[in-house]
């Protein structure tokens, strides 16, 4: 574990004393890191992010800008977060599509979070999907597939349940995507 002043981490940056900073870390300006999170060595976290309490981020895991990681969240190695995301409370993200405890041949299953997603309070993602730009997963709900962009998936498995626009608000409850929506909260109007 690095001594947080010998990281020559941006004044900006906030790290809290009792968080584990791994030697080449790298922390963008303006991020607040809380207490008791662990980053490894090789991670990369964007500008303007916030980690809430015990947040764990594995070794050369990347974290976009302006993202937000609630408590107690696990993102392992292989996992791509993107910008302007919002991980829930206890969400957590598998890397391993073959778990065994003396697996020695075991291989990383990468998962990428585009920009904009937001993932609910407790919900697991199993590796090797891709979460799509400004959709959002429900809470508890368990993501064994790809998610498209803008869709709200809920369940177990999580399954389609409607639309949102890049503000977060429902656009559509059908299964199939609308082509173009206009948002009743922010006003846009634009192709999902």
């Amino acid at each position: 574990m690095a001594d947080h002043k010998s990281l020559h981490l941006h004044d900006s940056v906030q790290v809290h004393p009792s968080a584990h900073v791994e030697d080449g870390v790298s922390i963008g300006m303006r991020t607040r890191v809380w207490h008791e999170c662990h980053l490894r060595k090789g991670a990369v976290i964007g500008r303007d992010c916030v980690l809430g309490k015990n947040v764990m981020v594995d070794v050369d895991v990347h974290v976009g800008d302006e993202v937000k990681i609630q408590n107690n969240v696990a993102i392992y190695q292989g996992v791509t977060i993107g910008d302007g995301v919002f991980i829930g409370p206890a969400a957590v993200f598998t890397n391993d599509l073959v778990p065994r405890a003396r697996n020695k041949n075991w291989t990383i299953t990468e998962t990428h979070v585009h920009d904009g997603a937001s993932i609910g309070a407790n919900a697991t993602v199993v590796c090797g999907v891709t979460i799509g730009e400004n959709s959002m997963v429900g809470a508890g709900s368990v993501v064994t597939h790809d998610v498209p962009p803008h869709a709200l998936v809920l369940g177990n498995p999580a399954r389609i349940h409607g639309w949102v626009c890049a503000c977060g608000n429902r656009v559509g409850r059908e299964q199939e995507r609308p082509a173009i929506v206009q948002c009743k909260e922010c006003q846009s109007v634009g192709e999902q």
